[in-house]
């Protein structure tokens, strides 16, 4: 009975065992390769980026040619302290061009609808620091396609200001936007509770009604800040502008337009101005780049309308 009751063993069986562990070995084997090939790529991104982080270093503050030549620096987009085009950038481009020994000349070479006028006082104040501390390098302002409000603010205080006669050009004015959503939340039946330590701590809340008060004051302020940027332009300018208020309105002008307004000097490019006026044709870029790495961590998804909820005011 015991003989029968035992079974006799899978033909095959010793193959089929020797397959499995065969098989099993090759994904192991192919998941190793994968997670290998994982990682290989990992590093291999992160050398390439120290590597560009290294290369753009080395592209903005590497040795300079001691030729002469002139040094060209880029602003570009909004005057704002989070943009390329900040204060503390372009200042560190304009000493940089300066201090060079072969520098016979600096063009700043603007296209900017304007920004912050804070930034822009910053770099219209650096400007004139650095005419006065090196008075034989002259500084010449070429606009491009615009050259608007905080943009100008900057250009006035270069030795001239060069333009294509369809440059955009002025908008000298200042202004504060914002949204109003009283009537929208009444029509919701939402109710806005705001706690405040301060009679003014709310100033130009959104949710509430415009108090009449708070307006005649922002007004105000609104009207210092233009005769503040009214003042750094006639200054920069001197003789060369023309008599009238509508200057000064928020008008934007031709290039053309504003040349015969004295808001601008003469016709030229950037290439032009250090060929025929600095008399420097070799041009040596000082801009201030963003860096791989800066570029890289950029947001991915751009935020590029401000909260609703946000009153914001600038030189635009």
């Amino acid at each position: 009975m015991a003989d029968e009751e035992k079974k006799p063993a899978t033909p095959g069986w010793e193959r089929q065992l020797i397959e499995g562990l065969a098989f099993a070995a090759l994904r192991e084997q192919r998941r190793t390769r994968v997670w290998g090939i994982f990682f290989k790529s990992l590093t291999f991104i992160y050398l390439f980026l120290i590597l560009f982080a290294v290369a753009d270093w080395f592209g903005d503050s590497a040795v300079r040619i001691s030729d002469k030549h002139t040094a060209l620096i880029d602003l570009n987009g909004m005057i704002m302290p989070d943009s390329v085009s900040n204060a503390d950038n372009v200042n560190a481009s304009l000493r940089s061009a300066f201090k060079d020994s072969g520098t016979q000349g600096v063009i700043l070479r603007i296209n900017s609808p304007g920004g912050s006028p804070v930034q822009a006082g910053y770099i219209n104040d650096e400007i004139r620091r650095l005419r006065a501390k090196y008075p034989d390098i002259p500084l010449y302002a070429v606009i491009g396609d615009v050259c608007a409000s905080g943009g100008y603010y900057v250009a006035a205080a270069a030795d001239k200001i060069f333009v294509d006669k369809a440059s955009l050009v002025g908008s000298i004015g200042v202004l504060m936007d914002g949204f109003g959503f009283a009537g929208t939340m009444e029509k919701l039946g939402i109710e806005r509770r705001l706690l405040t330590a301060g009679e003014h701590k709310g100033f130009l809340d959104p949710f509430a009604p415009l108090d009449p008060g708070q307006r005649e004051y922002a007004t105000r302020m609104l009207s210092e800040i233009h005769e503040q940027f009214i003042r750094v332009v006639q200054e920069g300018r001197g003789d060369r502008l023309k008599d009238t208020p509508e200057i000064y309105s928020g008008v934007i002008w031709t290039g053309q337009k504003s040349i015969e307004l004295g808001l601008a000097d003469a016709m030229g490019s950037a290439e032009y101005v250090a060929r025929e006026v600095i008399k420097a044709e070799d041009i040596v870029n000082y801009s201030t780049r963003e860096s791989l790495l800066d570029r890289f961590s950029k947001r991915f998804s751009a935020v590029t309308l401000r909260m609703l909820t946000d009153n914001s005011w600038g030189l635009r």
